[in-house]
């Protein structure tokens, strides 16, 4: 291949292949792999394939995907597989006279309308850069099977496949007038390339769900405690959560003191290193650093403590007082319909003790959830004690029952607040589903987090402290 121009698209195409079968390969791997493939030649694909594999895995598990897409693109090549869209409507059996007609006219559709009909049709690298740019993969999960069809029909819209087709049949007429049946069939075959990629789309979409729930699956096999779904154990393995919950307490702590130490030493300051060196004729013999206090921030946790959450909520309540230290004070209320403090109750008893008399004593843990008004008897009673050190952590699936979800309420906290953070032990997927409030919840916090597993806890966690 003479060309370098055709060299890189063909590259490109490849390693967009490779992405779909989700392979991450970042910019500065692509330009590394077209150098390495520029080093080897291309006469030998057994050279080109060790060259392109030796910049973009890394797992050794990925290697195999690798083997796999790379011969299924090379072998769809060498079928002489047309891979450009004007391309494969030559191979179709128009000339080039009646595709040069349309040509013309998709050029004289002004704006996005006609640049939908072929900019993502015009090879498969340009319509898997679109997919990958649409991050499908970031909003879907496991338990989105009921949502396939709608968010399939949403990245359509995104991607300008109905725009594409609204273009075409606006094309039709003009088509027909000029090159007779011949247009039509013309039109016919760009509406069959349109119904292509809508197709791919949905493979896409349904790809992206299948690989989410084979990682349930192999984190469920696996039976890794920290990766153990709240929703999945039993009651011997509760105990072990409860131990990686005090170990990852015990990290954080120890990253802490270290951070303190660090800070105590602290960094040089050369500007006063530089005027302590004039009294010794430029030369710094005694190096001046900088001493900056770590301030530890103060946190508030509401934890709804009904069924549905009581694990997770648990949990979090006992990491609150196992890092203790990591804050400058904490406070912890639970809550259900009401809203009840347990701090003191911390302070007096020991963390499982604690948690088995809020359940029976505080609140009343037999009655539905009512955000909303927990909500509005937080803000009556405690809004005006924060301040910019102050970070607030609402646990909480966000089921409201169907009350008032008082939204508006977290905008004030918010504003009071160094940061509100929501850990929700739903997945995402189930966010728009029955009684959930949690779309109109998430854009009001700072941050949101799916808190399914200790992992997903320890990093919230962390986020929260840093």
């Amino acid at each position: 291949m003479s060309d370098p121009q055709a060299l890189v698209r063909v590259l490109d195409e490849l390693l967009w292949v490779l992405r779909r079968e989700g392979i991450e390969i970042s910019t500065a791997q692509a330009i590394d792999a077209a150098r390495a493939v520029r080093c080897v030649g291309i006469d030998q694909l057994a050279d080109v394939r060790e060259a392109v594999a030796s910049i973009v895995v890394h797992r050794r598990q990925d290697r195999y995907v690798f083997d796999a897409a790379f011969a299924t693109f090379v072998e769809a090549a060498s079928r002489g597989r047309a891979r450009n869209f004007w391309e494969r409507l030559a191979a179709s059996g128009f000339g080039d006279a009646e595709i040069g007609v349309l040509r013309e006219l998709v050029a004289q559709i002004s704006g996005s309308p006609g640049e939908a009909v072929v900019t993502w049709l015009d090879g498969e690298g340009e319509l898997d850069r679109i997919l990958a740019m649409a991050g499908v993969a970031r909003t879907i999960d496991a338990h989105s099977r009921l949502q396939l069809g709608y968010r399939t029909h949403r990245l359509l819209r995104r991607v300008g496949a109905d725009r594409a087709q609204h273009a075409v049949s606006g094309l039709r007429e003009t088509l027909i007038r000029t090159l007779g049946v011949r247009g039509e069939l013309l039109a016919d075959a760009v509406l069959r390339e349109i119904e292509g990629a809508r197709d791919r789309i949905r493979a896409h979409v349904e790809r992206a769900y299948q690989a989410q729930v084979a990682r349930r699956a192999r984190d469920h096999a696996e039976r890794r405690v920290d990766s153990m779904e709240f929703g999945s154990i039993n009651d011997v393995e509760i105990e072990q959560l409860r131990h990686a919950v005090r170990r990852f307490a015990e990290r954080l702590r120890g990253a802490a003191r270290v951070r303190t130490r660090h800070a105590l030493r602290g960094g040089i300051d050369a500007h006063r290193t530089l005027r302590q060196s004039l009294r010794t004729g430029g030369v710094p013999v005694r190096l001046v650093r900088k001493r900056r206090a770590r301030v530890r921030p103060k946190v508030i946790v509401l934890c709804d403590v009904s069924d549905s959450v009581r694990l997770v909520a648990r949990l979090l309540l006992e990491f609150t007082y196992a890092a203790q230290e990591l804050f400058e004070s904490a406070r912890t209320f639970v809550f259900v319909s009401d809203l009840g403090e347990t701090t003191k109750l911390f302070e007096q008893e020991r963390p499982d003790q604690a948690i088995s008399m809020a359940w029976r004593g505080v609140v009343r843990s037999d009655d539905n959830s009512n955000y909303g008004r927990v909500f509005r008897t937080f803000e009556k009673r405690h809004l005006r004690e924060l301040d910019r050190k102050t970070s607030v952590v609402i646990l909480g699936d966000g089921r409201t029952n169907f009350h008032d979800a008082a939204a508006e309420v977290l905008d004030r906290i918010r504003q009071r607040s160094r940061a509100l953070v929501w850990l929700c032990p739903e997945p995402r997927g189930q966010w728009t589903q029955g009684d959930s409030s949690m779309p109109r919840y998430a854009p009001k916090c700072t941050a949101v987090y799916e808190v399914r597993c200790v992992a997903d806890l320890e990093r919230a966690a962390r986020a929260l402290i840093a």
